[in-house]
């Protein structure tokens, strides 16, 4: 298992210096949080990546500024729009063949769009097969906001879409669902491939590792259990904590809880 953390954590920093910024910390596994379009083009993509390789960063992970756009675009019920957004993420993809990523998160329809579950599956297959062109994976995350609260419908989404289908498990977004994480493992199994941690407490949904009461020992014990071999990944807000050193000393903490988990 790796430990790492988001660029997300960092924003409304620019991409490239939050970049920068974790690979001053010391930081080798990331995901990178793209926040505009244009982070993809040759200037402000070619920093990135220079900072990456220079750097010998591991990216195992990107994330769209543009996933509140996927419920008006990709699985609205007007295909030119469907389209734009999969040729957009088709460059994501080119990217993400530059900086070794291989797993793109994915939000997918807000729970008042008006998209049935079989235009979902439908517009979900669409994409993966769009993402195979560049051995990249689609990992549906489950966003209290979203369709994929629904454990149900996760389920659902894996039955109709094959054993392509993979999911991010993200510690807050269950958490503001009132759902365990411990029960979402338990449910998606071995086809959770990526991780977005975080604390929390009685009184805050979103704290900085080590500062709730999250049982990070019992994840990383429960992750075993399935076989789980990838990120988990700090992604927090940037109100949520004070300073980078804050993440830092959080991901140092689940790097030791993974050391001991590998000595039992």
């Amino acid at each position: 298992m790796l430990a790492g953390i988001s660029s997300a954590s960092m924003y409304p920093l620019h991409t490239e210096d939050a970049v920068r910024e974790l690979a001053k910390m010391g930081v080798r596994n990331a995901e990178i949080f793209i926040n505009d379009i244009s982070e993809t083009e040759t200037g402000i993509f070619s920093d990135i990546l220079k900072t990456v390789k220079e750097n010998e960063m591991n990216i195992v992970s990107v994330h769209p500024f543009s996933s509140p756009m996927e419920s008006l675009f990709l699985f609205s019920d007007y295909d030119r729009r469907r389209d734009t957004l999969i040729d957009m993420y088709k460059r994501y993809f080119e990217c993400m063949n530059q900086l070794g990523a291989k797993i793109f998160v994915l939000h997918g329809a807000i729970l008042s769009a008006k998209c049935s579950d079989e235009r979902y599956f439908e517009r979900f297959s669409m994409l993966m097969d769009a993402a195979d062109e560049f051995g990249v994976t689609i990992a549906q995350e489950n966003i209290c906001y979203c369709k994929s609260k629904d454990l149900d419908f996760l389920d659902r989404l894996r039955e109709n879409c094959g054993s392509r289908t993979k999911y991010v498990l993200d510690i807050k977004q269950a958490v503001r669902t009132g759902i365990s994480p411990f029960e979402i493992i338990a449910r998606l199994g071995k086809d959770i491939i990526h991780v977005h941690i975080s604390d929390n407490s009685e009184k805050a949904d979103c704290l900085p590792v080590g500062k709730g009461t999250f049982d990070f020992d019992k994840l990383v014990a429960e992750l075993r259990k399935i076989d789980y071999n990838g990120a988990m990944f700090i992604e927090l807000y940037r109100h949520n904590y004070g300073e980078y050193s804050e993440l830092y000393d959080g991901m140092k903490k689940i790097e030791e809880i993974i050391a001991k988990s590998d000595k039992k």
